[in-house]
């Protein structure tokens, strides 16, 4: 069964070309529909009372302000939704976009910042676009300054992980890395938009549309690079081809 798997998994590696813009634009628009919905839905008001049964299942029944469990458990969420603040993801892409000036890949440092950076601001655009206001229901357990929908930290946080899973994966050719390493930065959205719901500071379908757009934000950068990338090796494979045959050509003229 094993052997059956790797020889599957190596024929999708060799088609990966093709393979991978398809599931990209796959979750590109996805990921754009889901979103989209949920817009609607919370313009339409429609999925308010979900929205509530989600977040007060999540607190004490006798008391809103107190979330379920102990009181580590309010310490975790904190700590885990701190990865995907401004000042973390700012300070992890910096780093990682220096590594990559250092060695001379240019082209991913760009990526990694344009991606990042962009997502940021499409989050901001979006939350100053739908102005909706945070819970009411609950008490934040969080500082927070900006709109609620979309989840700023779920979106961004799905953008820069999925990034930076991109980058990493292309130094592997494993195929079991490259699944691990795209799990991490999934779980890490994951995780990352879960805290938001325990701390009270954001509606369940934010969170949901945040990484929704993010997914979809993520897939469209990455989908780029991935053409742009095809189109580079299919000119250097032409230009090979071209210097090989007009190389033949003038050994052939040659007495």
């Amino acid at each position: 069964m094993t052997e059956r798997t790797d020889r599957f998994i190596k024929r999708l590696a060799r088609r990966r070309q093709a393979l991978a813009p398809t599931l990209l634009l796959l979750v590109l628009a996805a990921g754009s529909f889901l979103f989209l919905s949920i817009a609607e839905e919370v313009a339409e008001g429609e999925i308010r009372s979900l929205d509530e049964r989600i977040l007060l299942a999540m607190r004490n029944p006798a008391d809103p302000t107190d979330p379920i469990g102990p009181s580590w458990l309010e310490e975790t969420a904190l700590e885990v939704t701190a990865i995907g603040g401004y000042p973390v993801i700012t300070l992890s892409l910096l780093l990682v976009t220096g590594l990559l000036v250092v060695t001379r890949r240019y082209s991913s440092a760009f990526y990694a910042v344009f991606s990042v950076g962009s997502g940021a601001l499409v989050a901001h655009v979006m939350k100053t676009f739908y102005d909706r206001p945070r819970p009411d229901i609950v008490a934040h357990l969080d500082v927070i300054h900006t709109a609620s929908f979309p989840s700023g930290h779920a979106m961004v946080t799905t953008v820069a992980y999925l990034t930076l899973a991109a980058l990493v994966m292309r130094f592997f050719e494993d195929w079991r890395v490259r699944v691990y390493v795209l799990g991490v930065a999934v779980f890490t959205a994951f995780i990352v938009g879960v805290s938001r719901l325990y701390l009270g500071v954001h509606w369940p379908s934010d969170v949901a549309a945040g990484w929704a757009l993010g997914a979809a934000w993520a897939s469209l950068t990455w989908l780029a690079v991935t053409l742009i990338s095809l189109y580079r090796n299919s000119r250097s494979a032409r230009g090979a081809g071209k210097r090989l045959r007009d190389g033949a050509g003038e050994a052939m003229e040659k007495p």
